[in-house]
């Protein structure tokens, strides 16, 4: 049975403690991810950034991929930090307890309130209520 999805996810590093992942995560990429996340550790790294706003996939398999990443970072004695994931993936993680892993995420805008200075009239006969 063929995967909905094409191969795993790419890792680009742009950096020496920059990951950068692109296409949808699975579970057989999780040795994978953390072995990058190891060779960054090796290299002295006290703190890893995972770009998430490449990957296509909000799903569980890709919060236990970033599950299993922390604790590979823990393992390792160096930081985890995920940058820009889609709201829906960020919705996911603060479901799990991760989202304190975020440093950059998209969110929708706040409610505007409304201007200042604009008040609503009362009619003088209209009881309180």
């Amino acid at each position: 049975m063929s995967s909905p999805y094409p191969a795993g996810p790419s890792y680009v590093a742009t950096s020496a403690n920059l990951i950068v992942i692109t296409g949808p995560v699975r579970q057989d990429d999780v040795p994978a991810l953390c072995a990058e996340l190891h060779h960054r550790a090796a290299n002295g790294h006290t703190e890893v950034v995972c770009d998430l706003r490449g990957v296509t996939t909000a799903d569980l398999a890709t919060v236990d991929a970033v599950a299993r990443l922390r604790l590979a970072a823990r393992r390792a004695d160096v930081g985890l930090r995920l940058r820009g994931p889609t709201p829906a993936l960020w919705a996911l993680l603060r479901l799990v307890g991760l989202a304190e892993l975020c440093v950059e995420v998209e969110r929708d805008p706040e409610q505007r309130e409304p201007p200042l200075g604009v008040e609503e009239a009362v009619e003088p006969r209209d009881p309180a209520r």
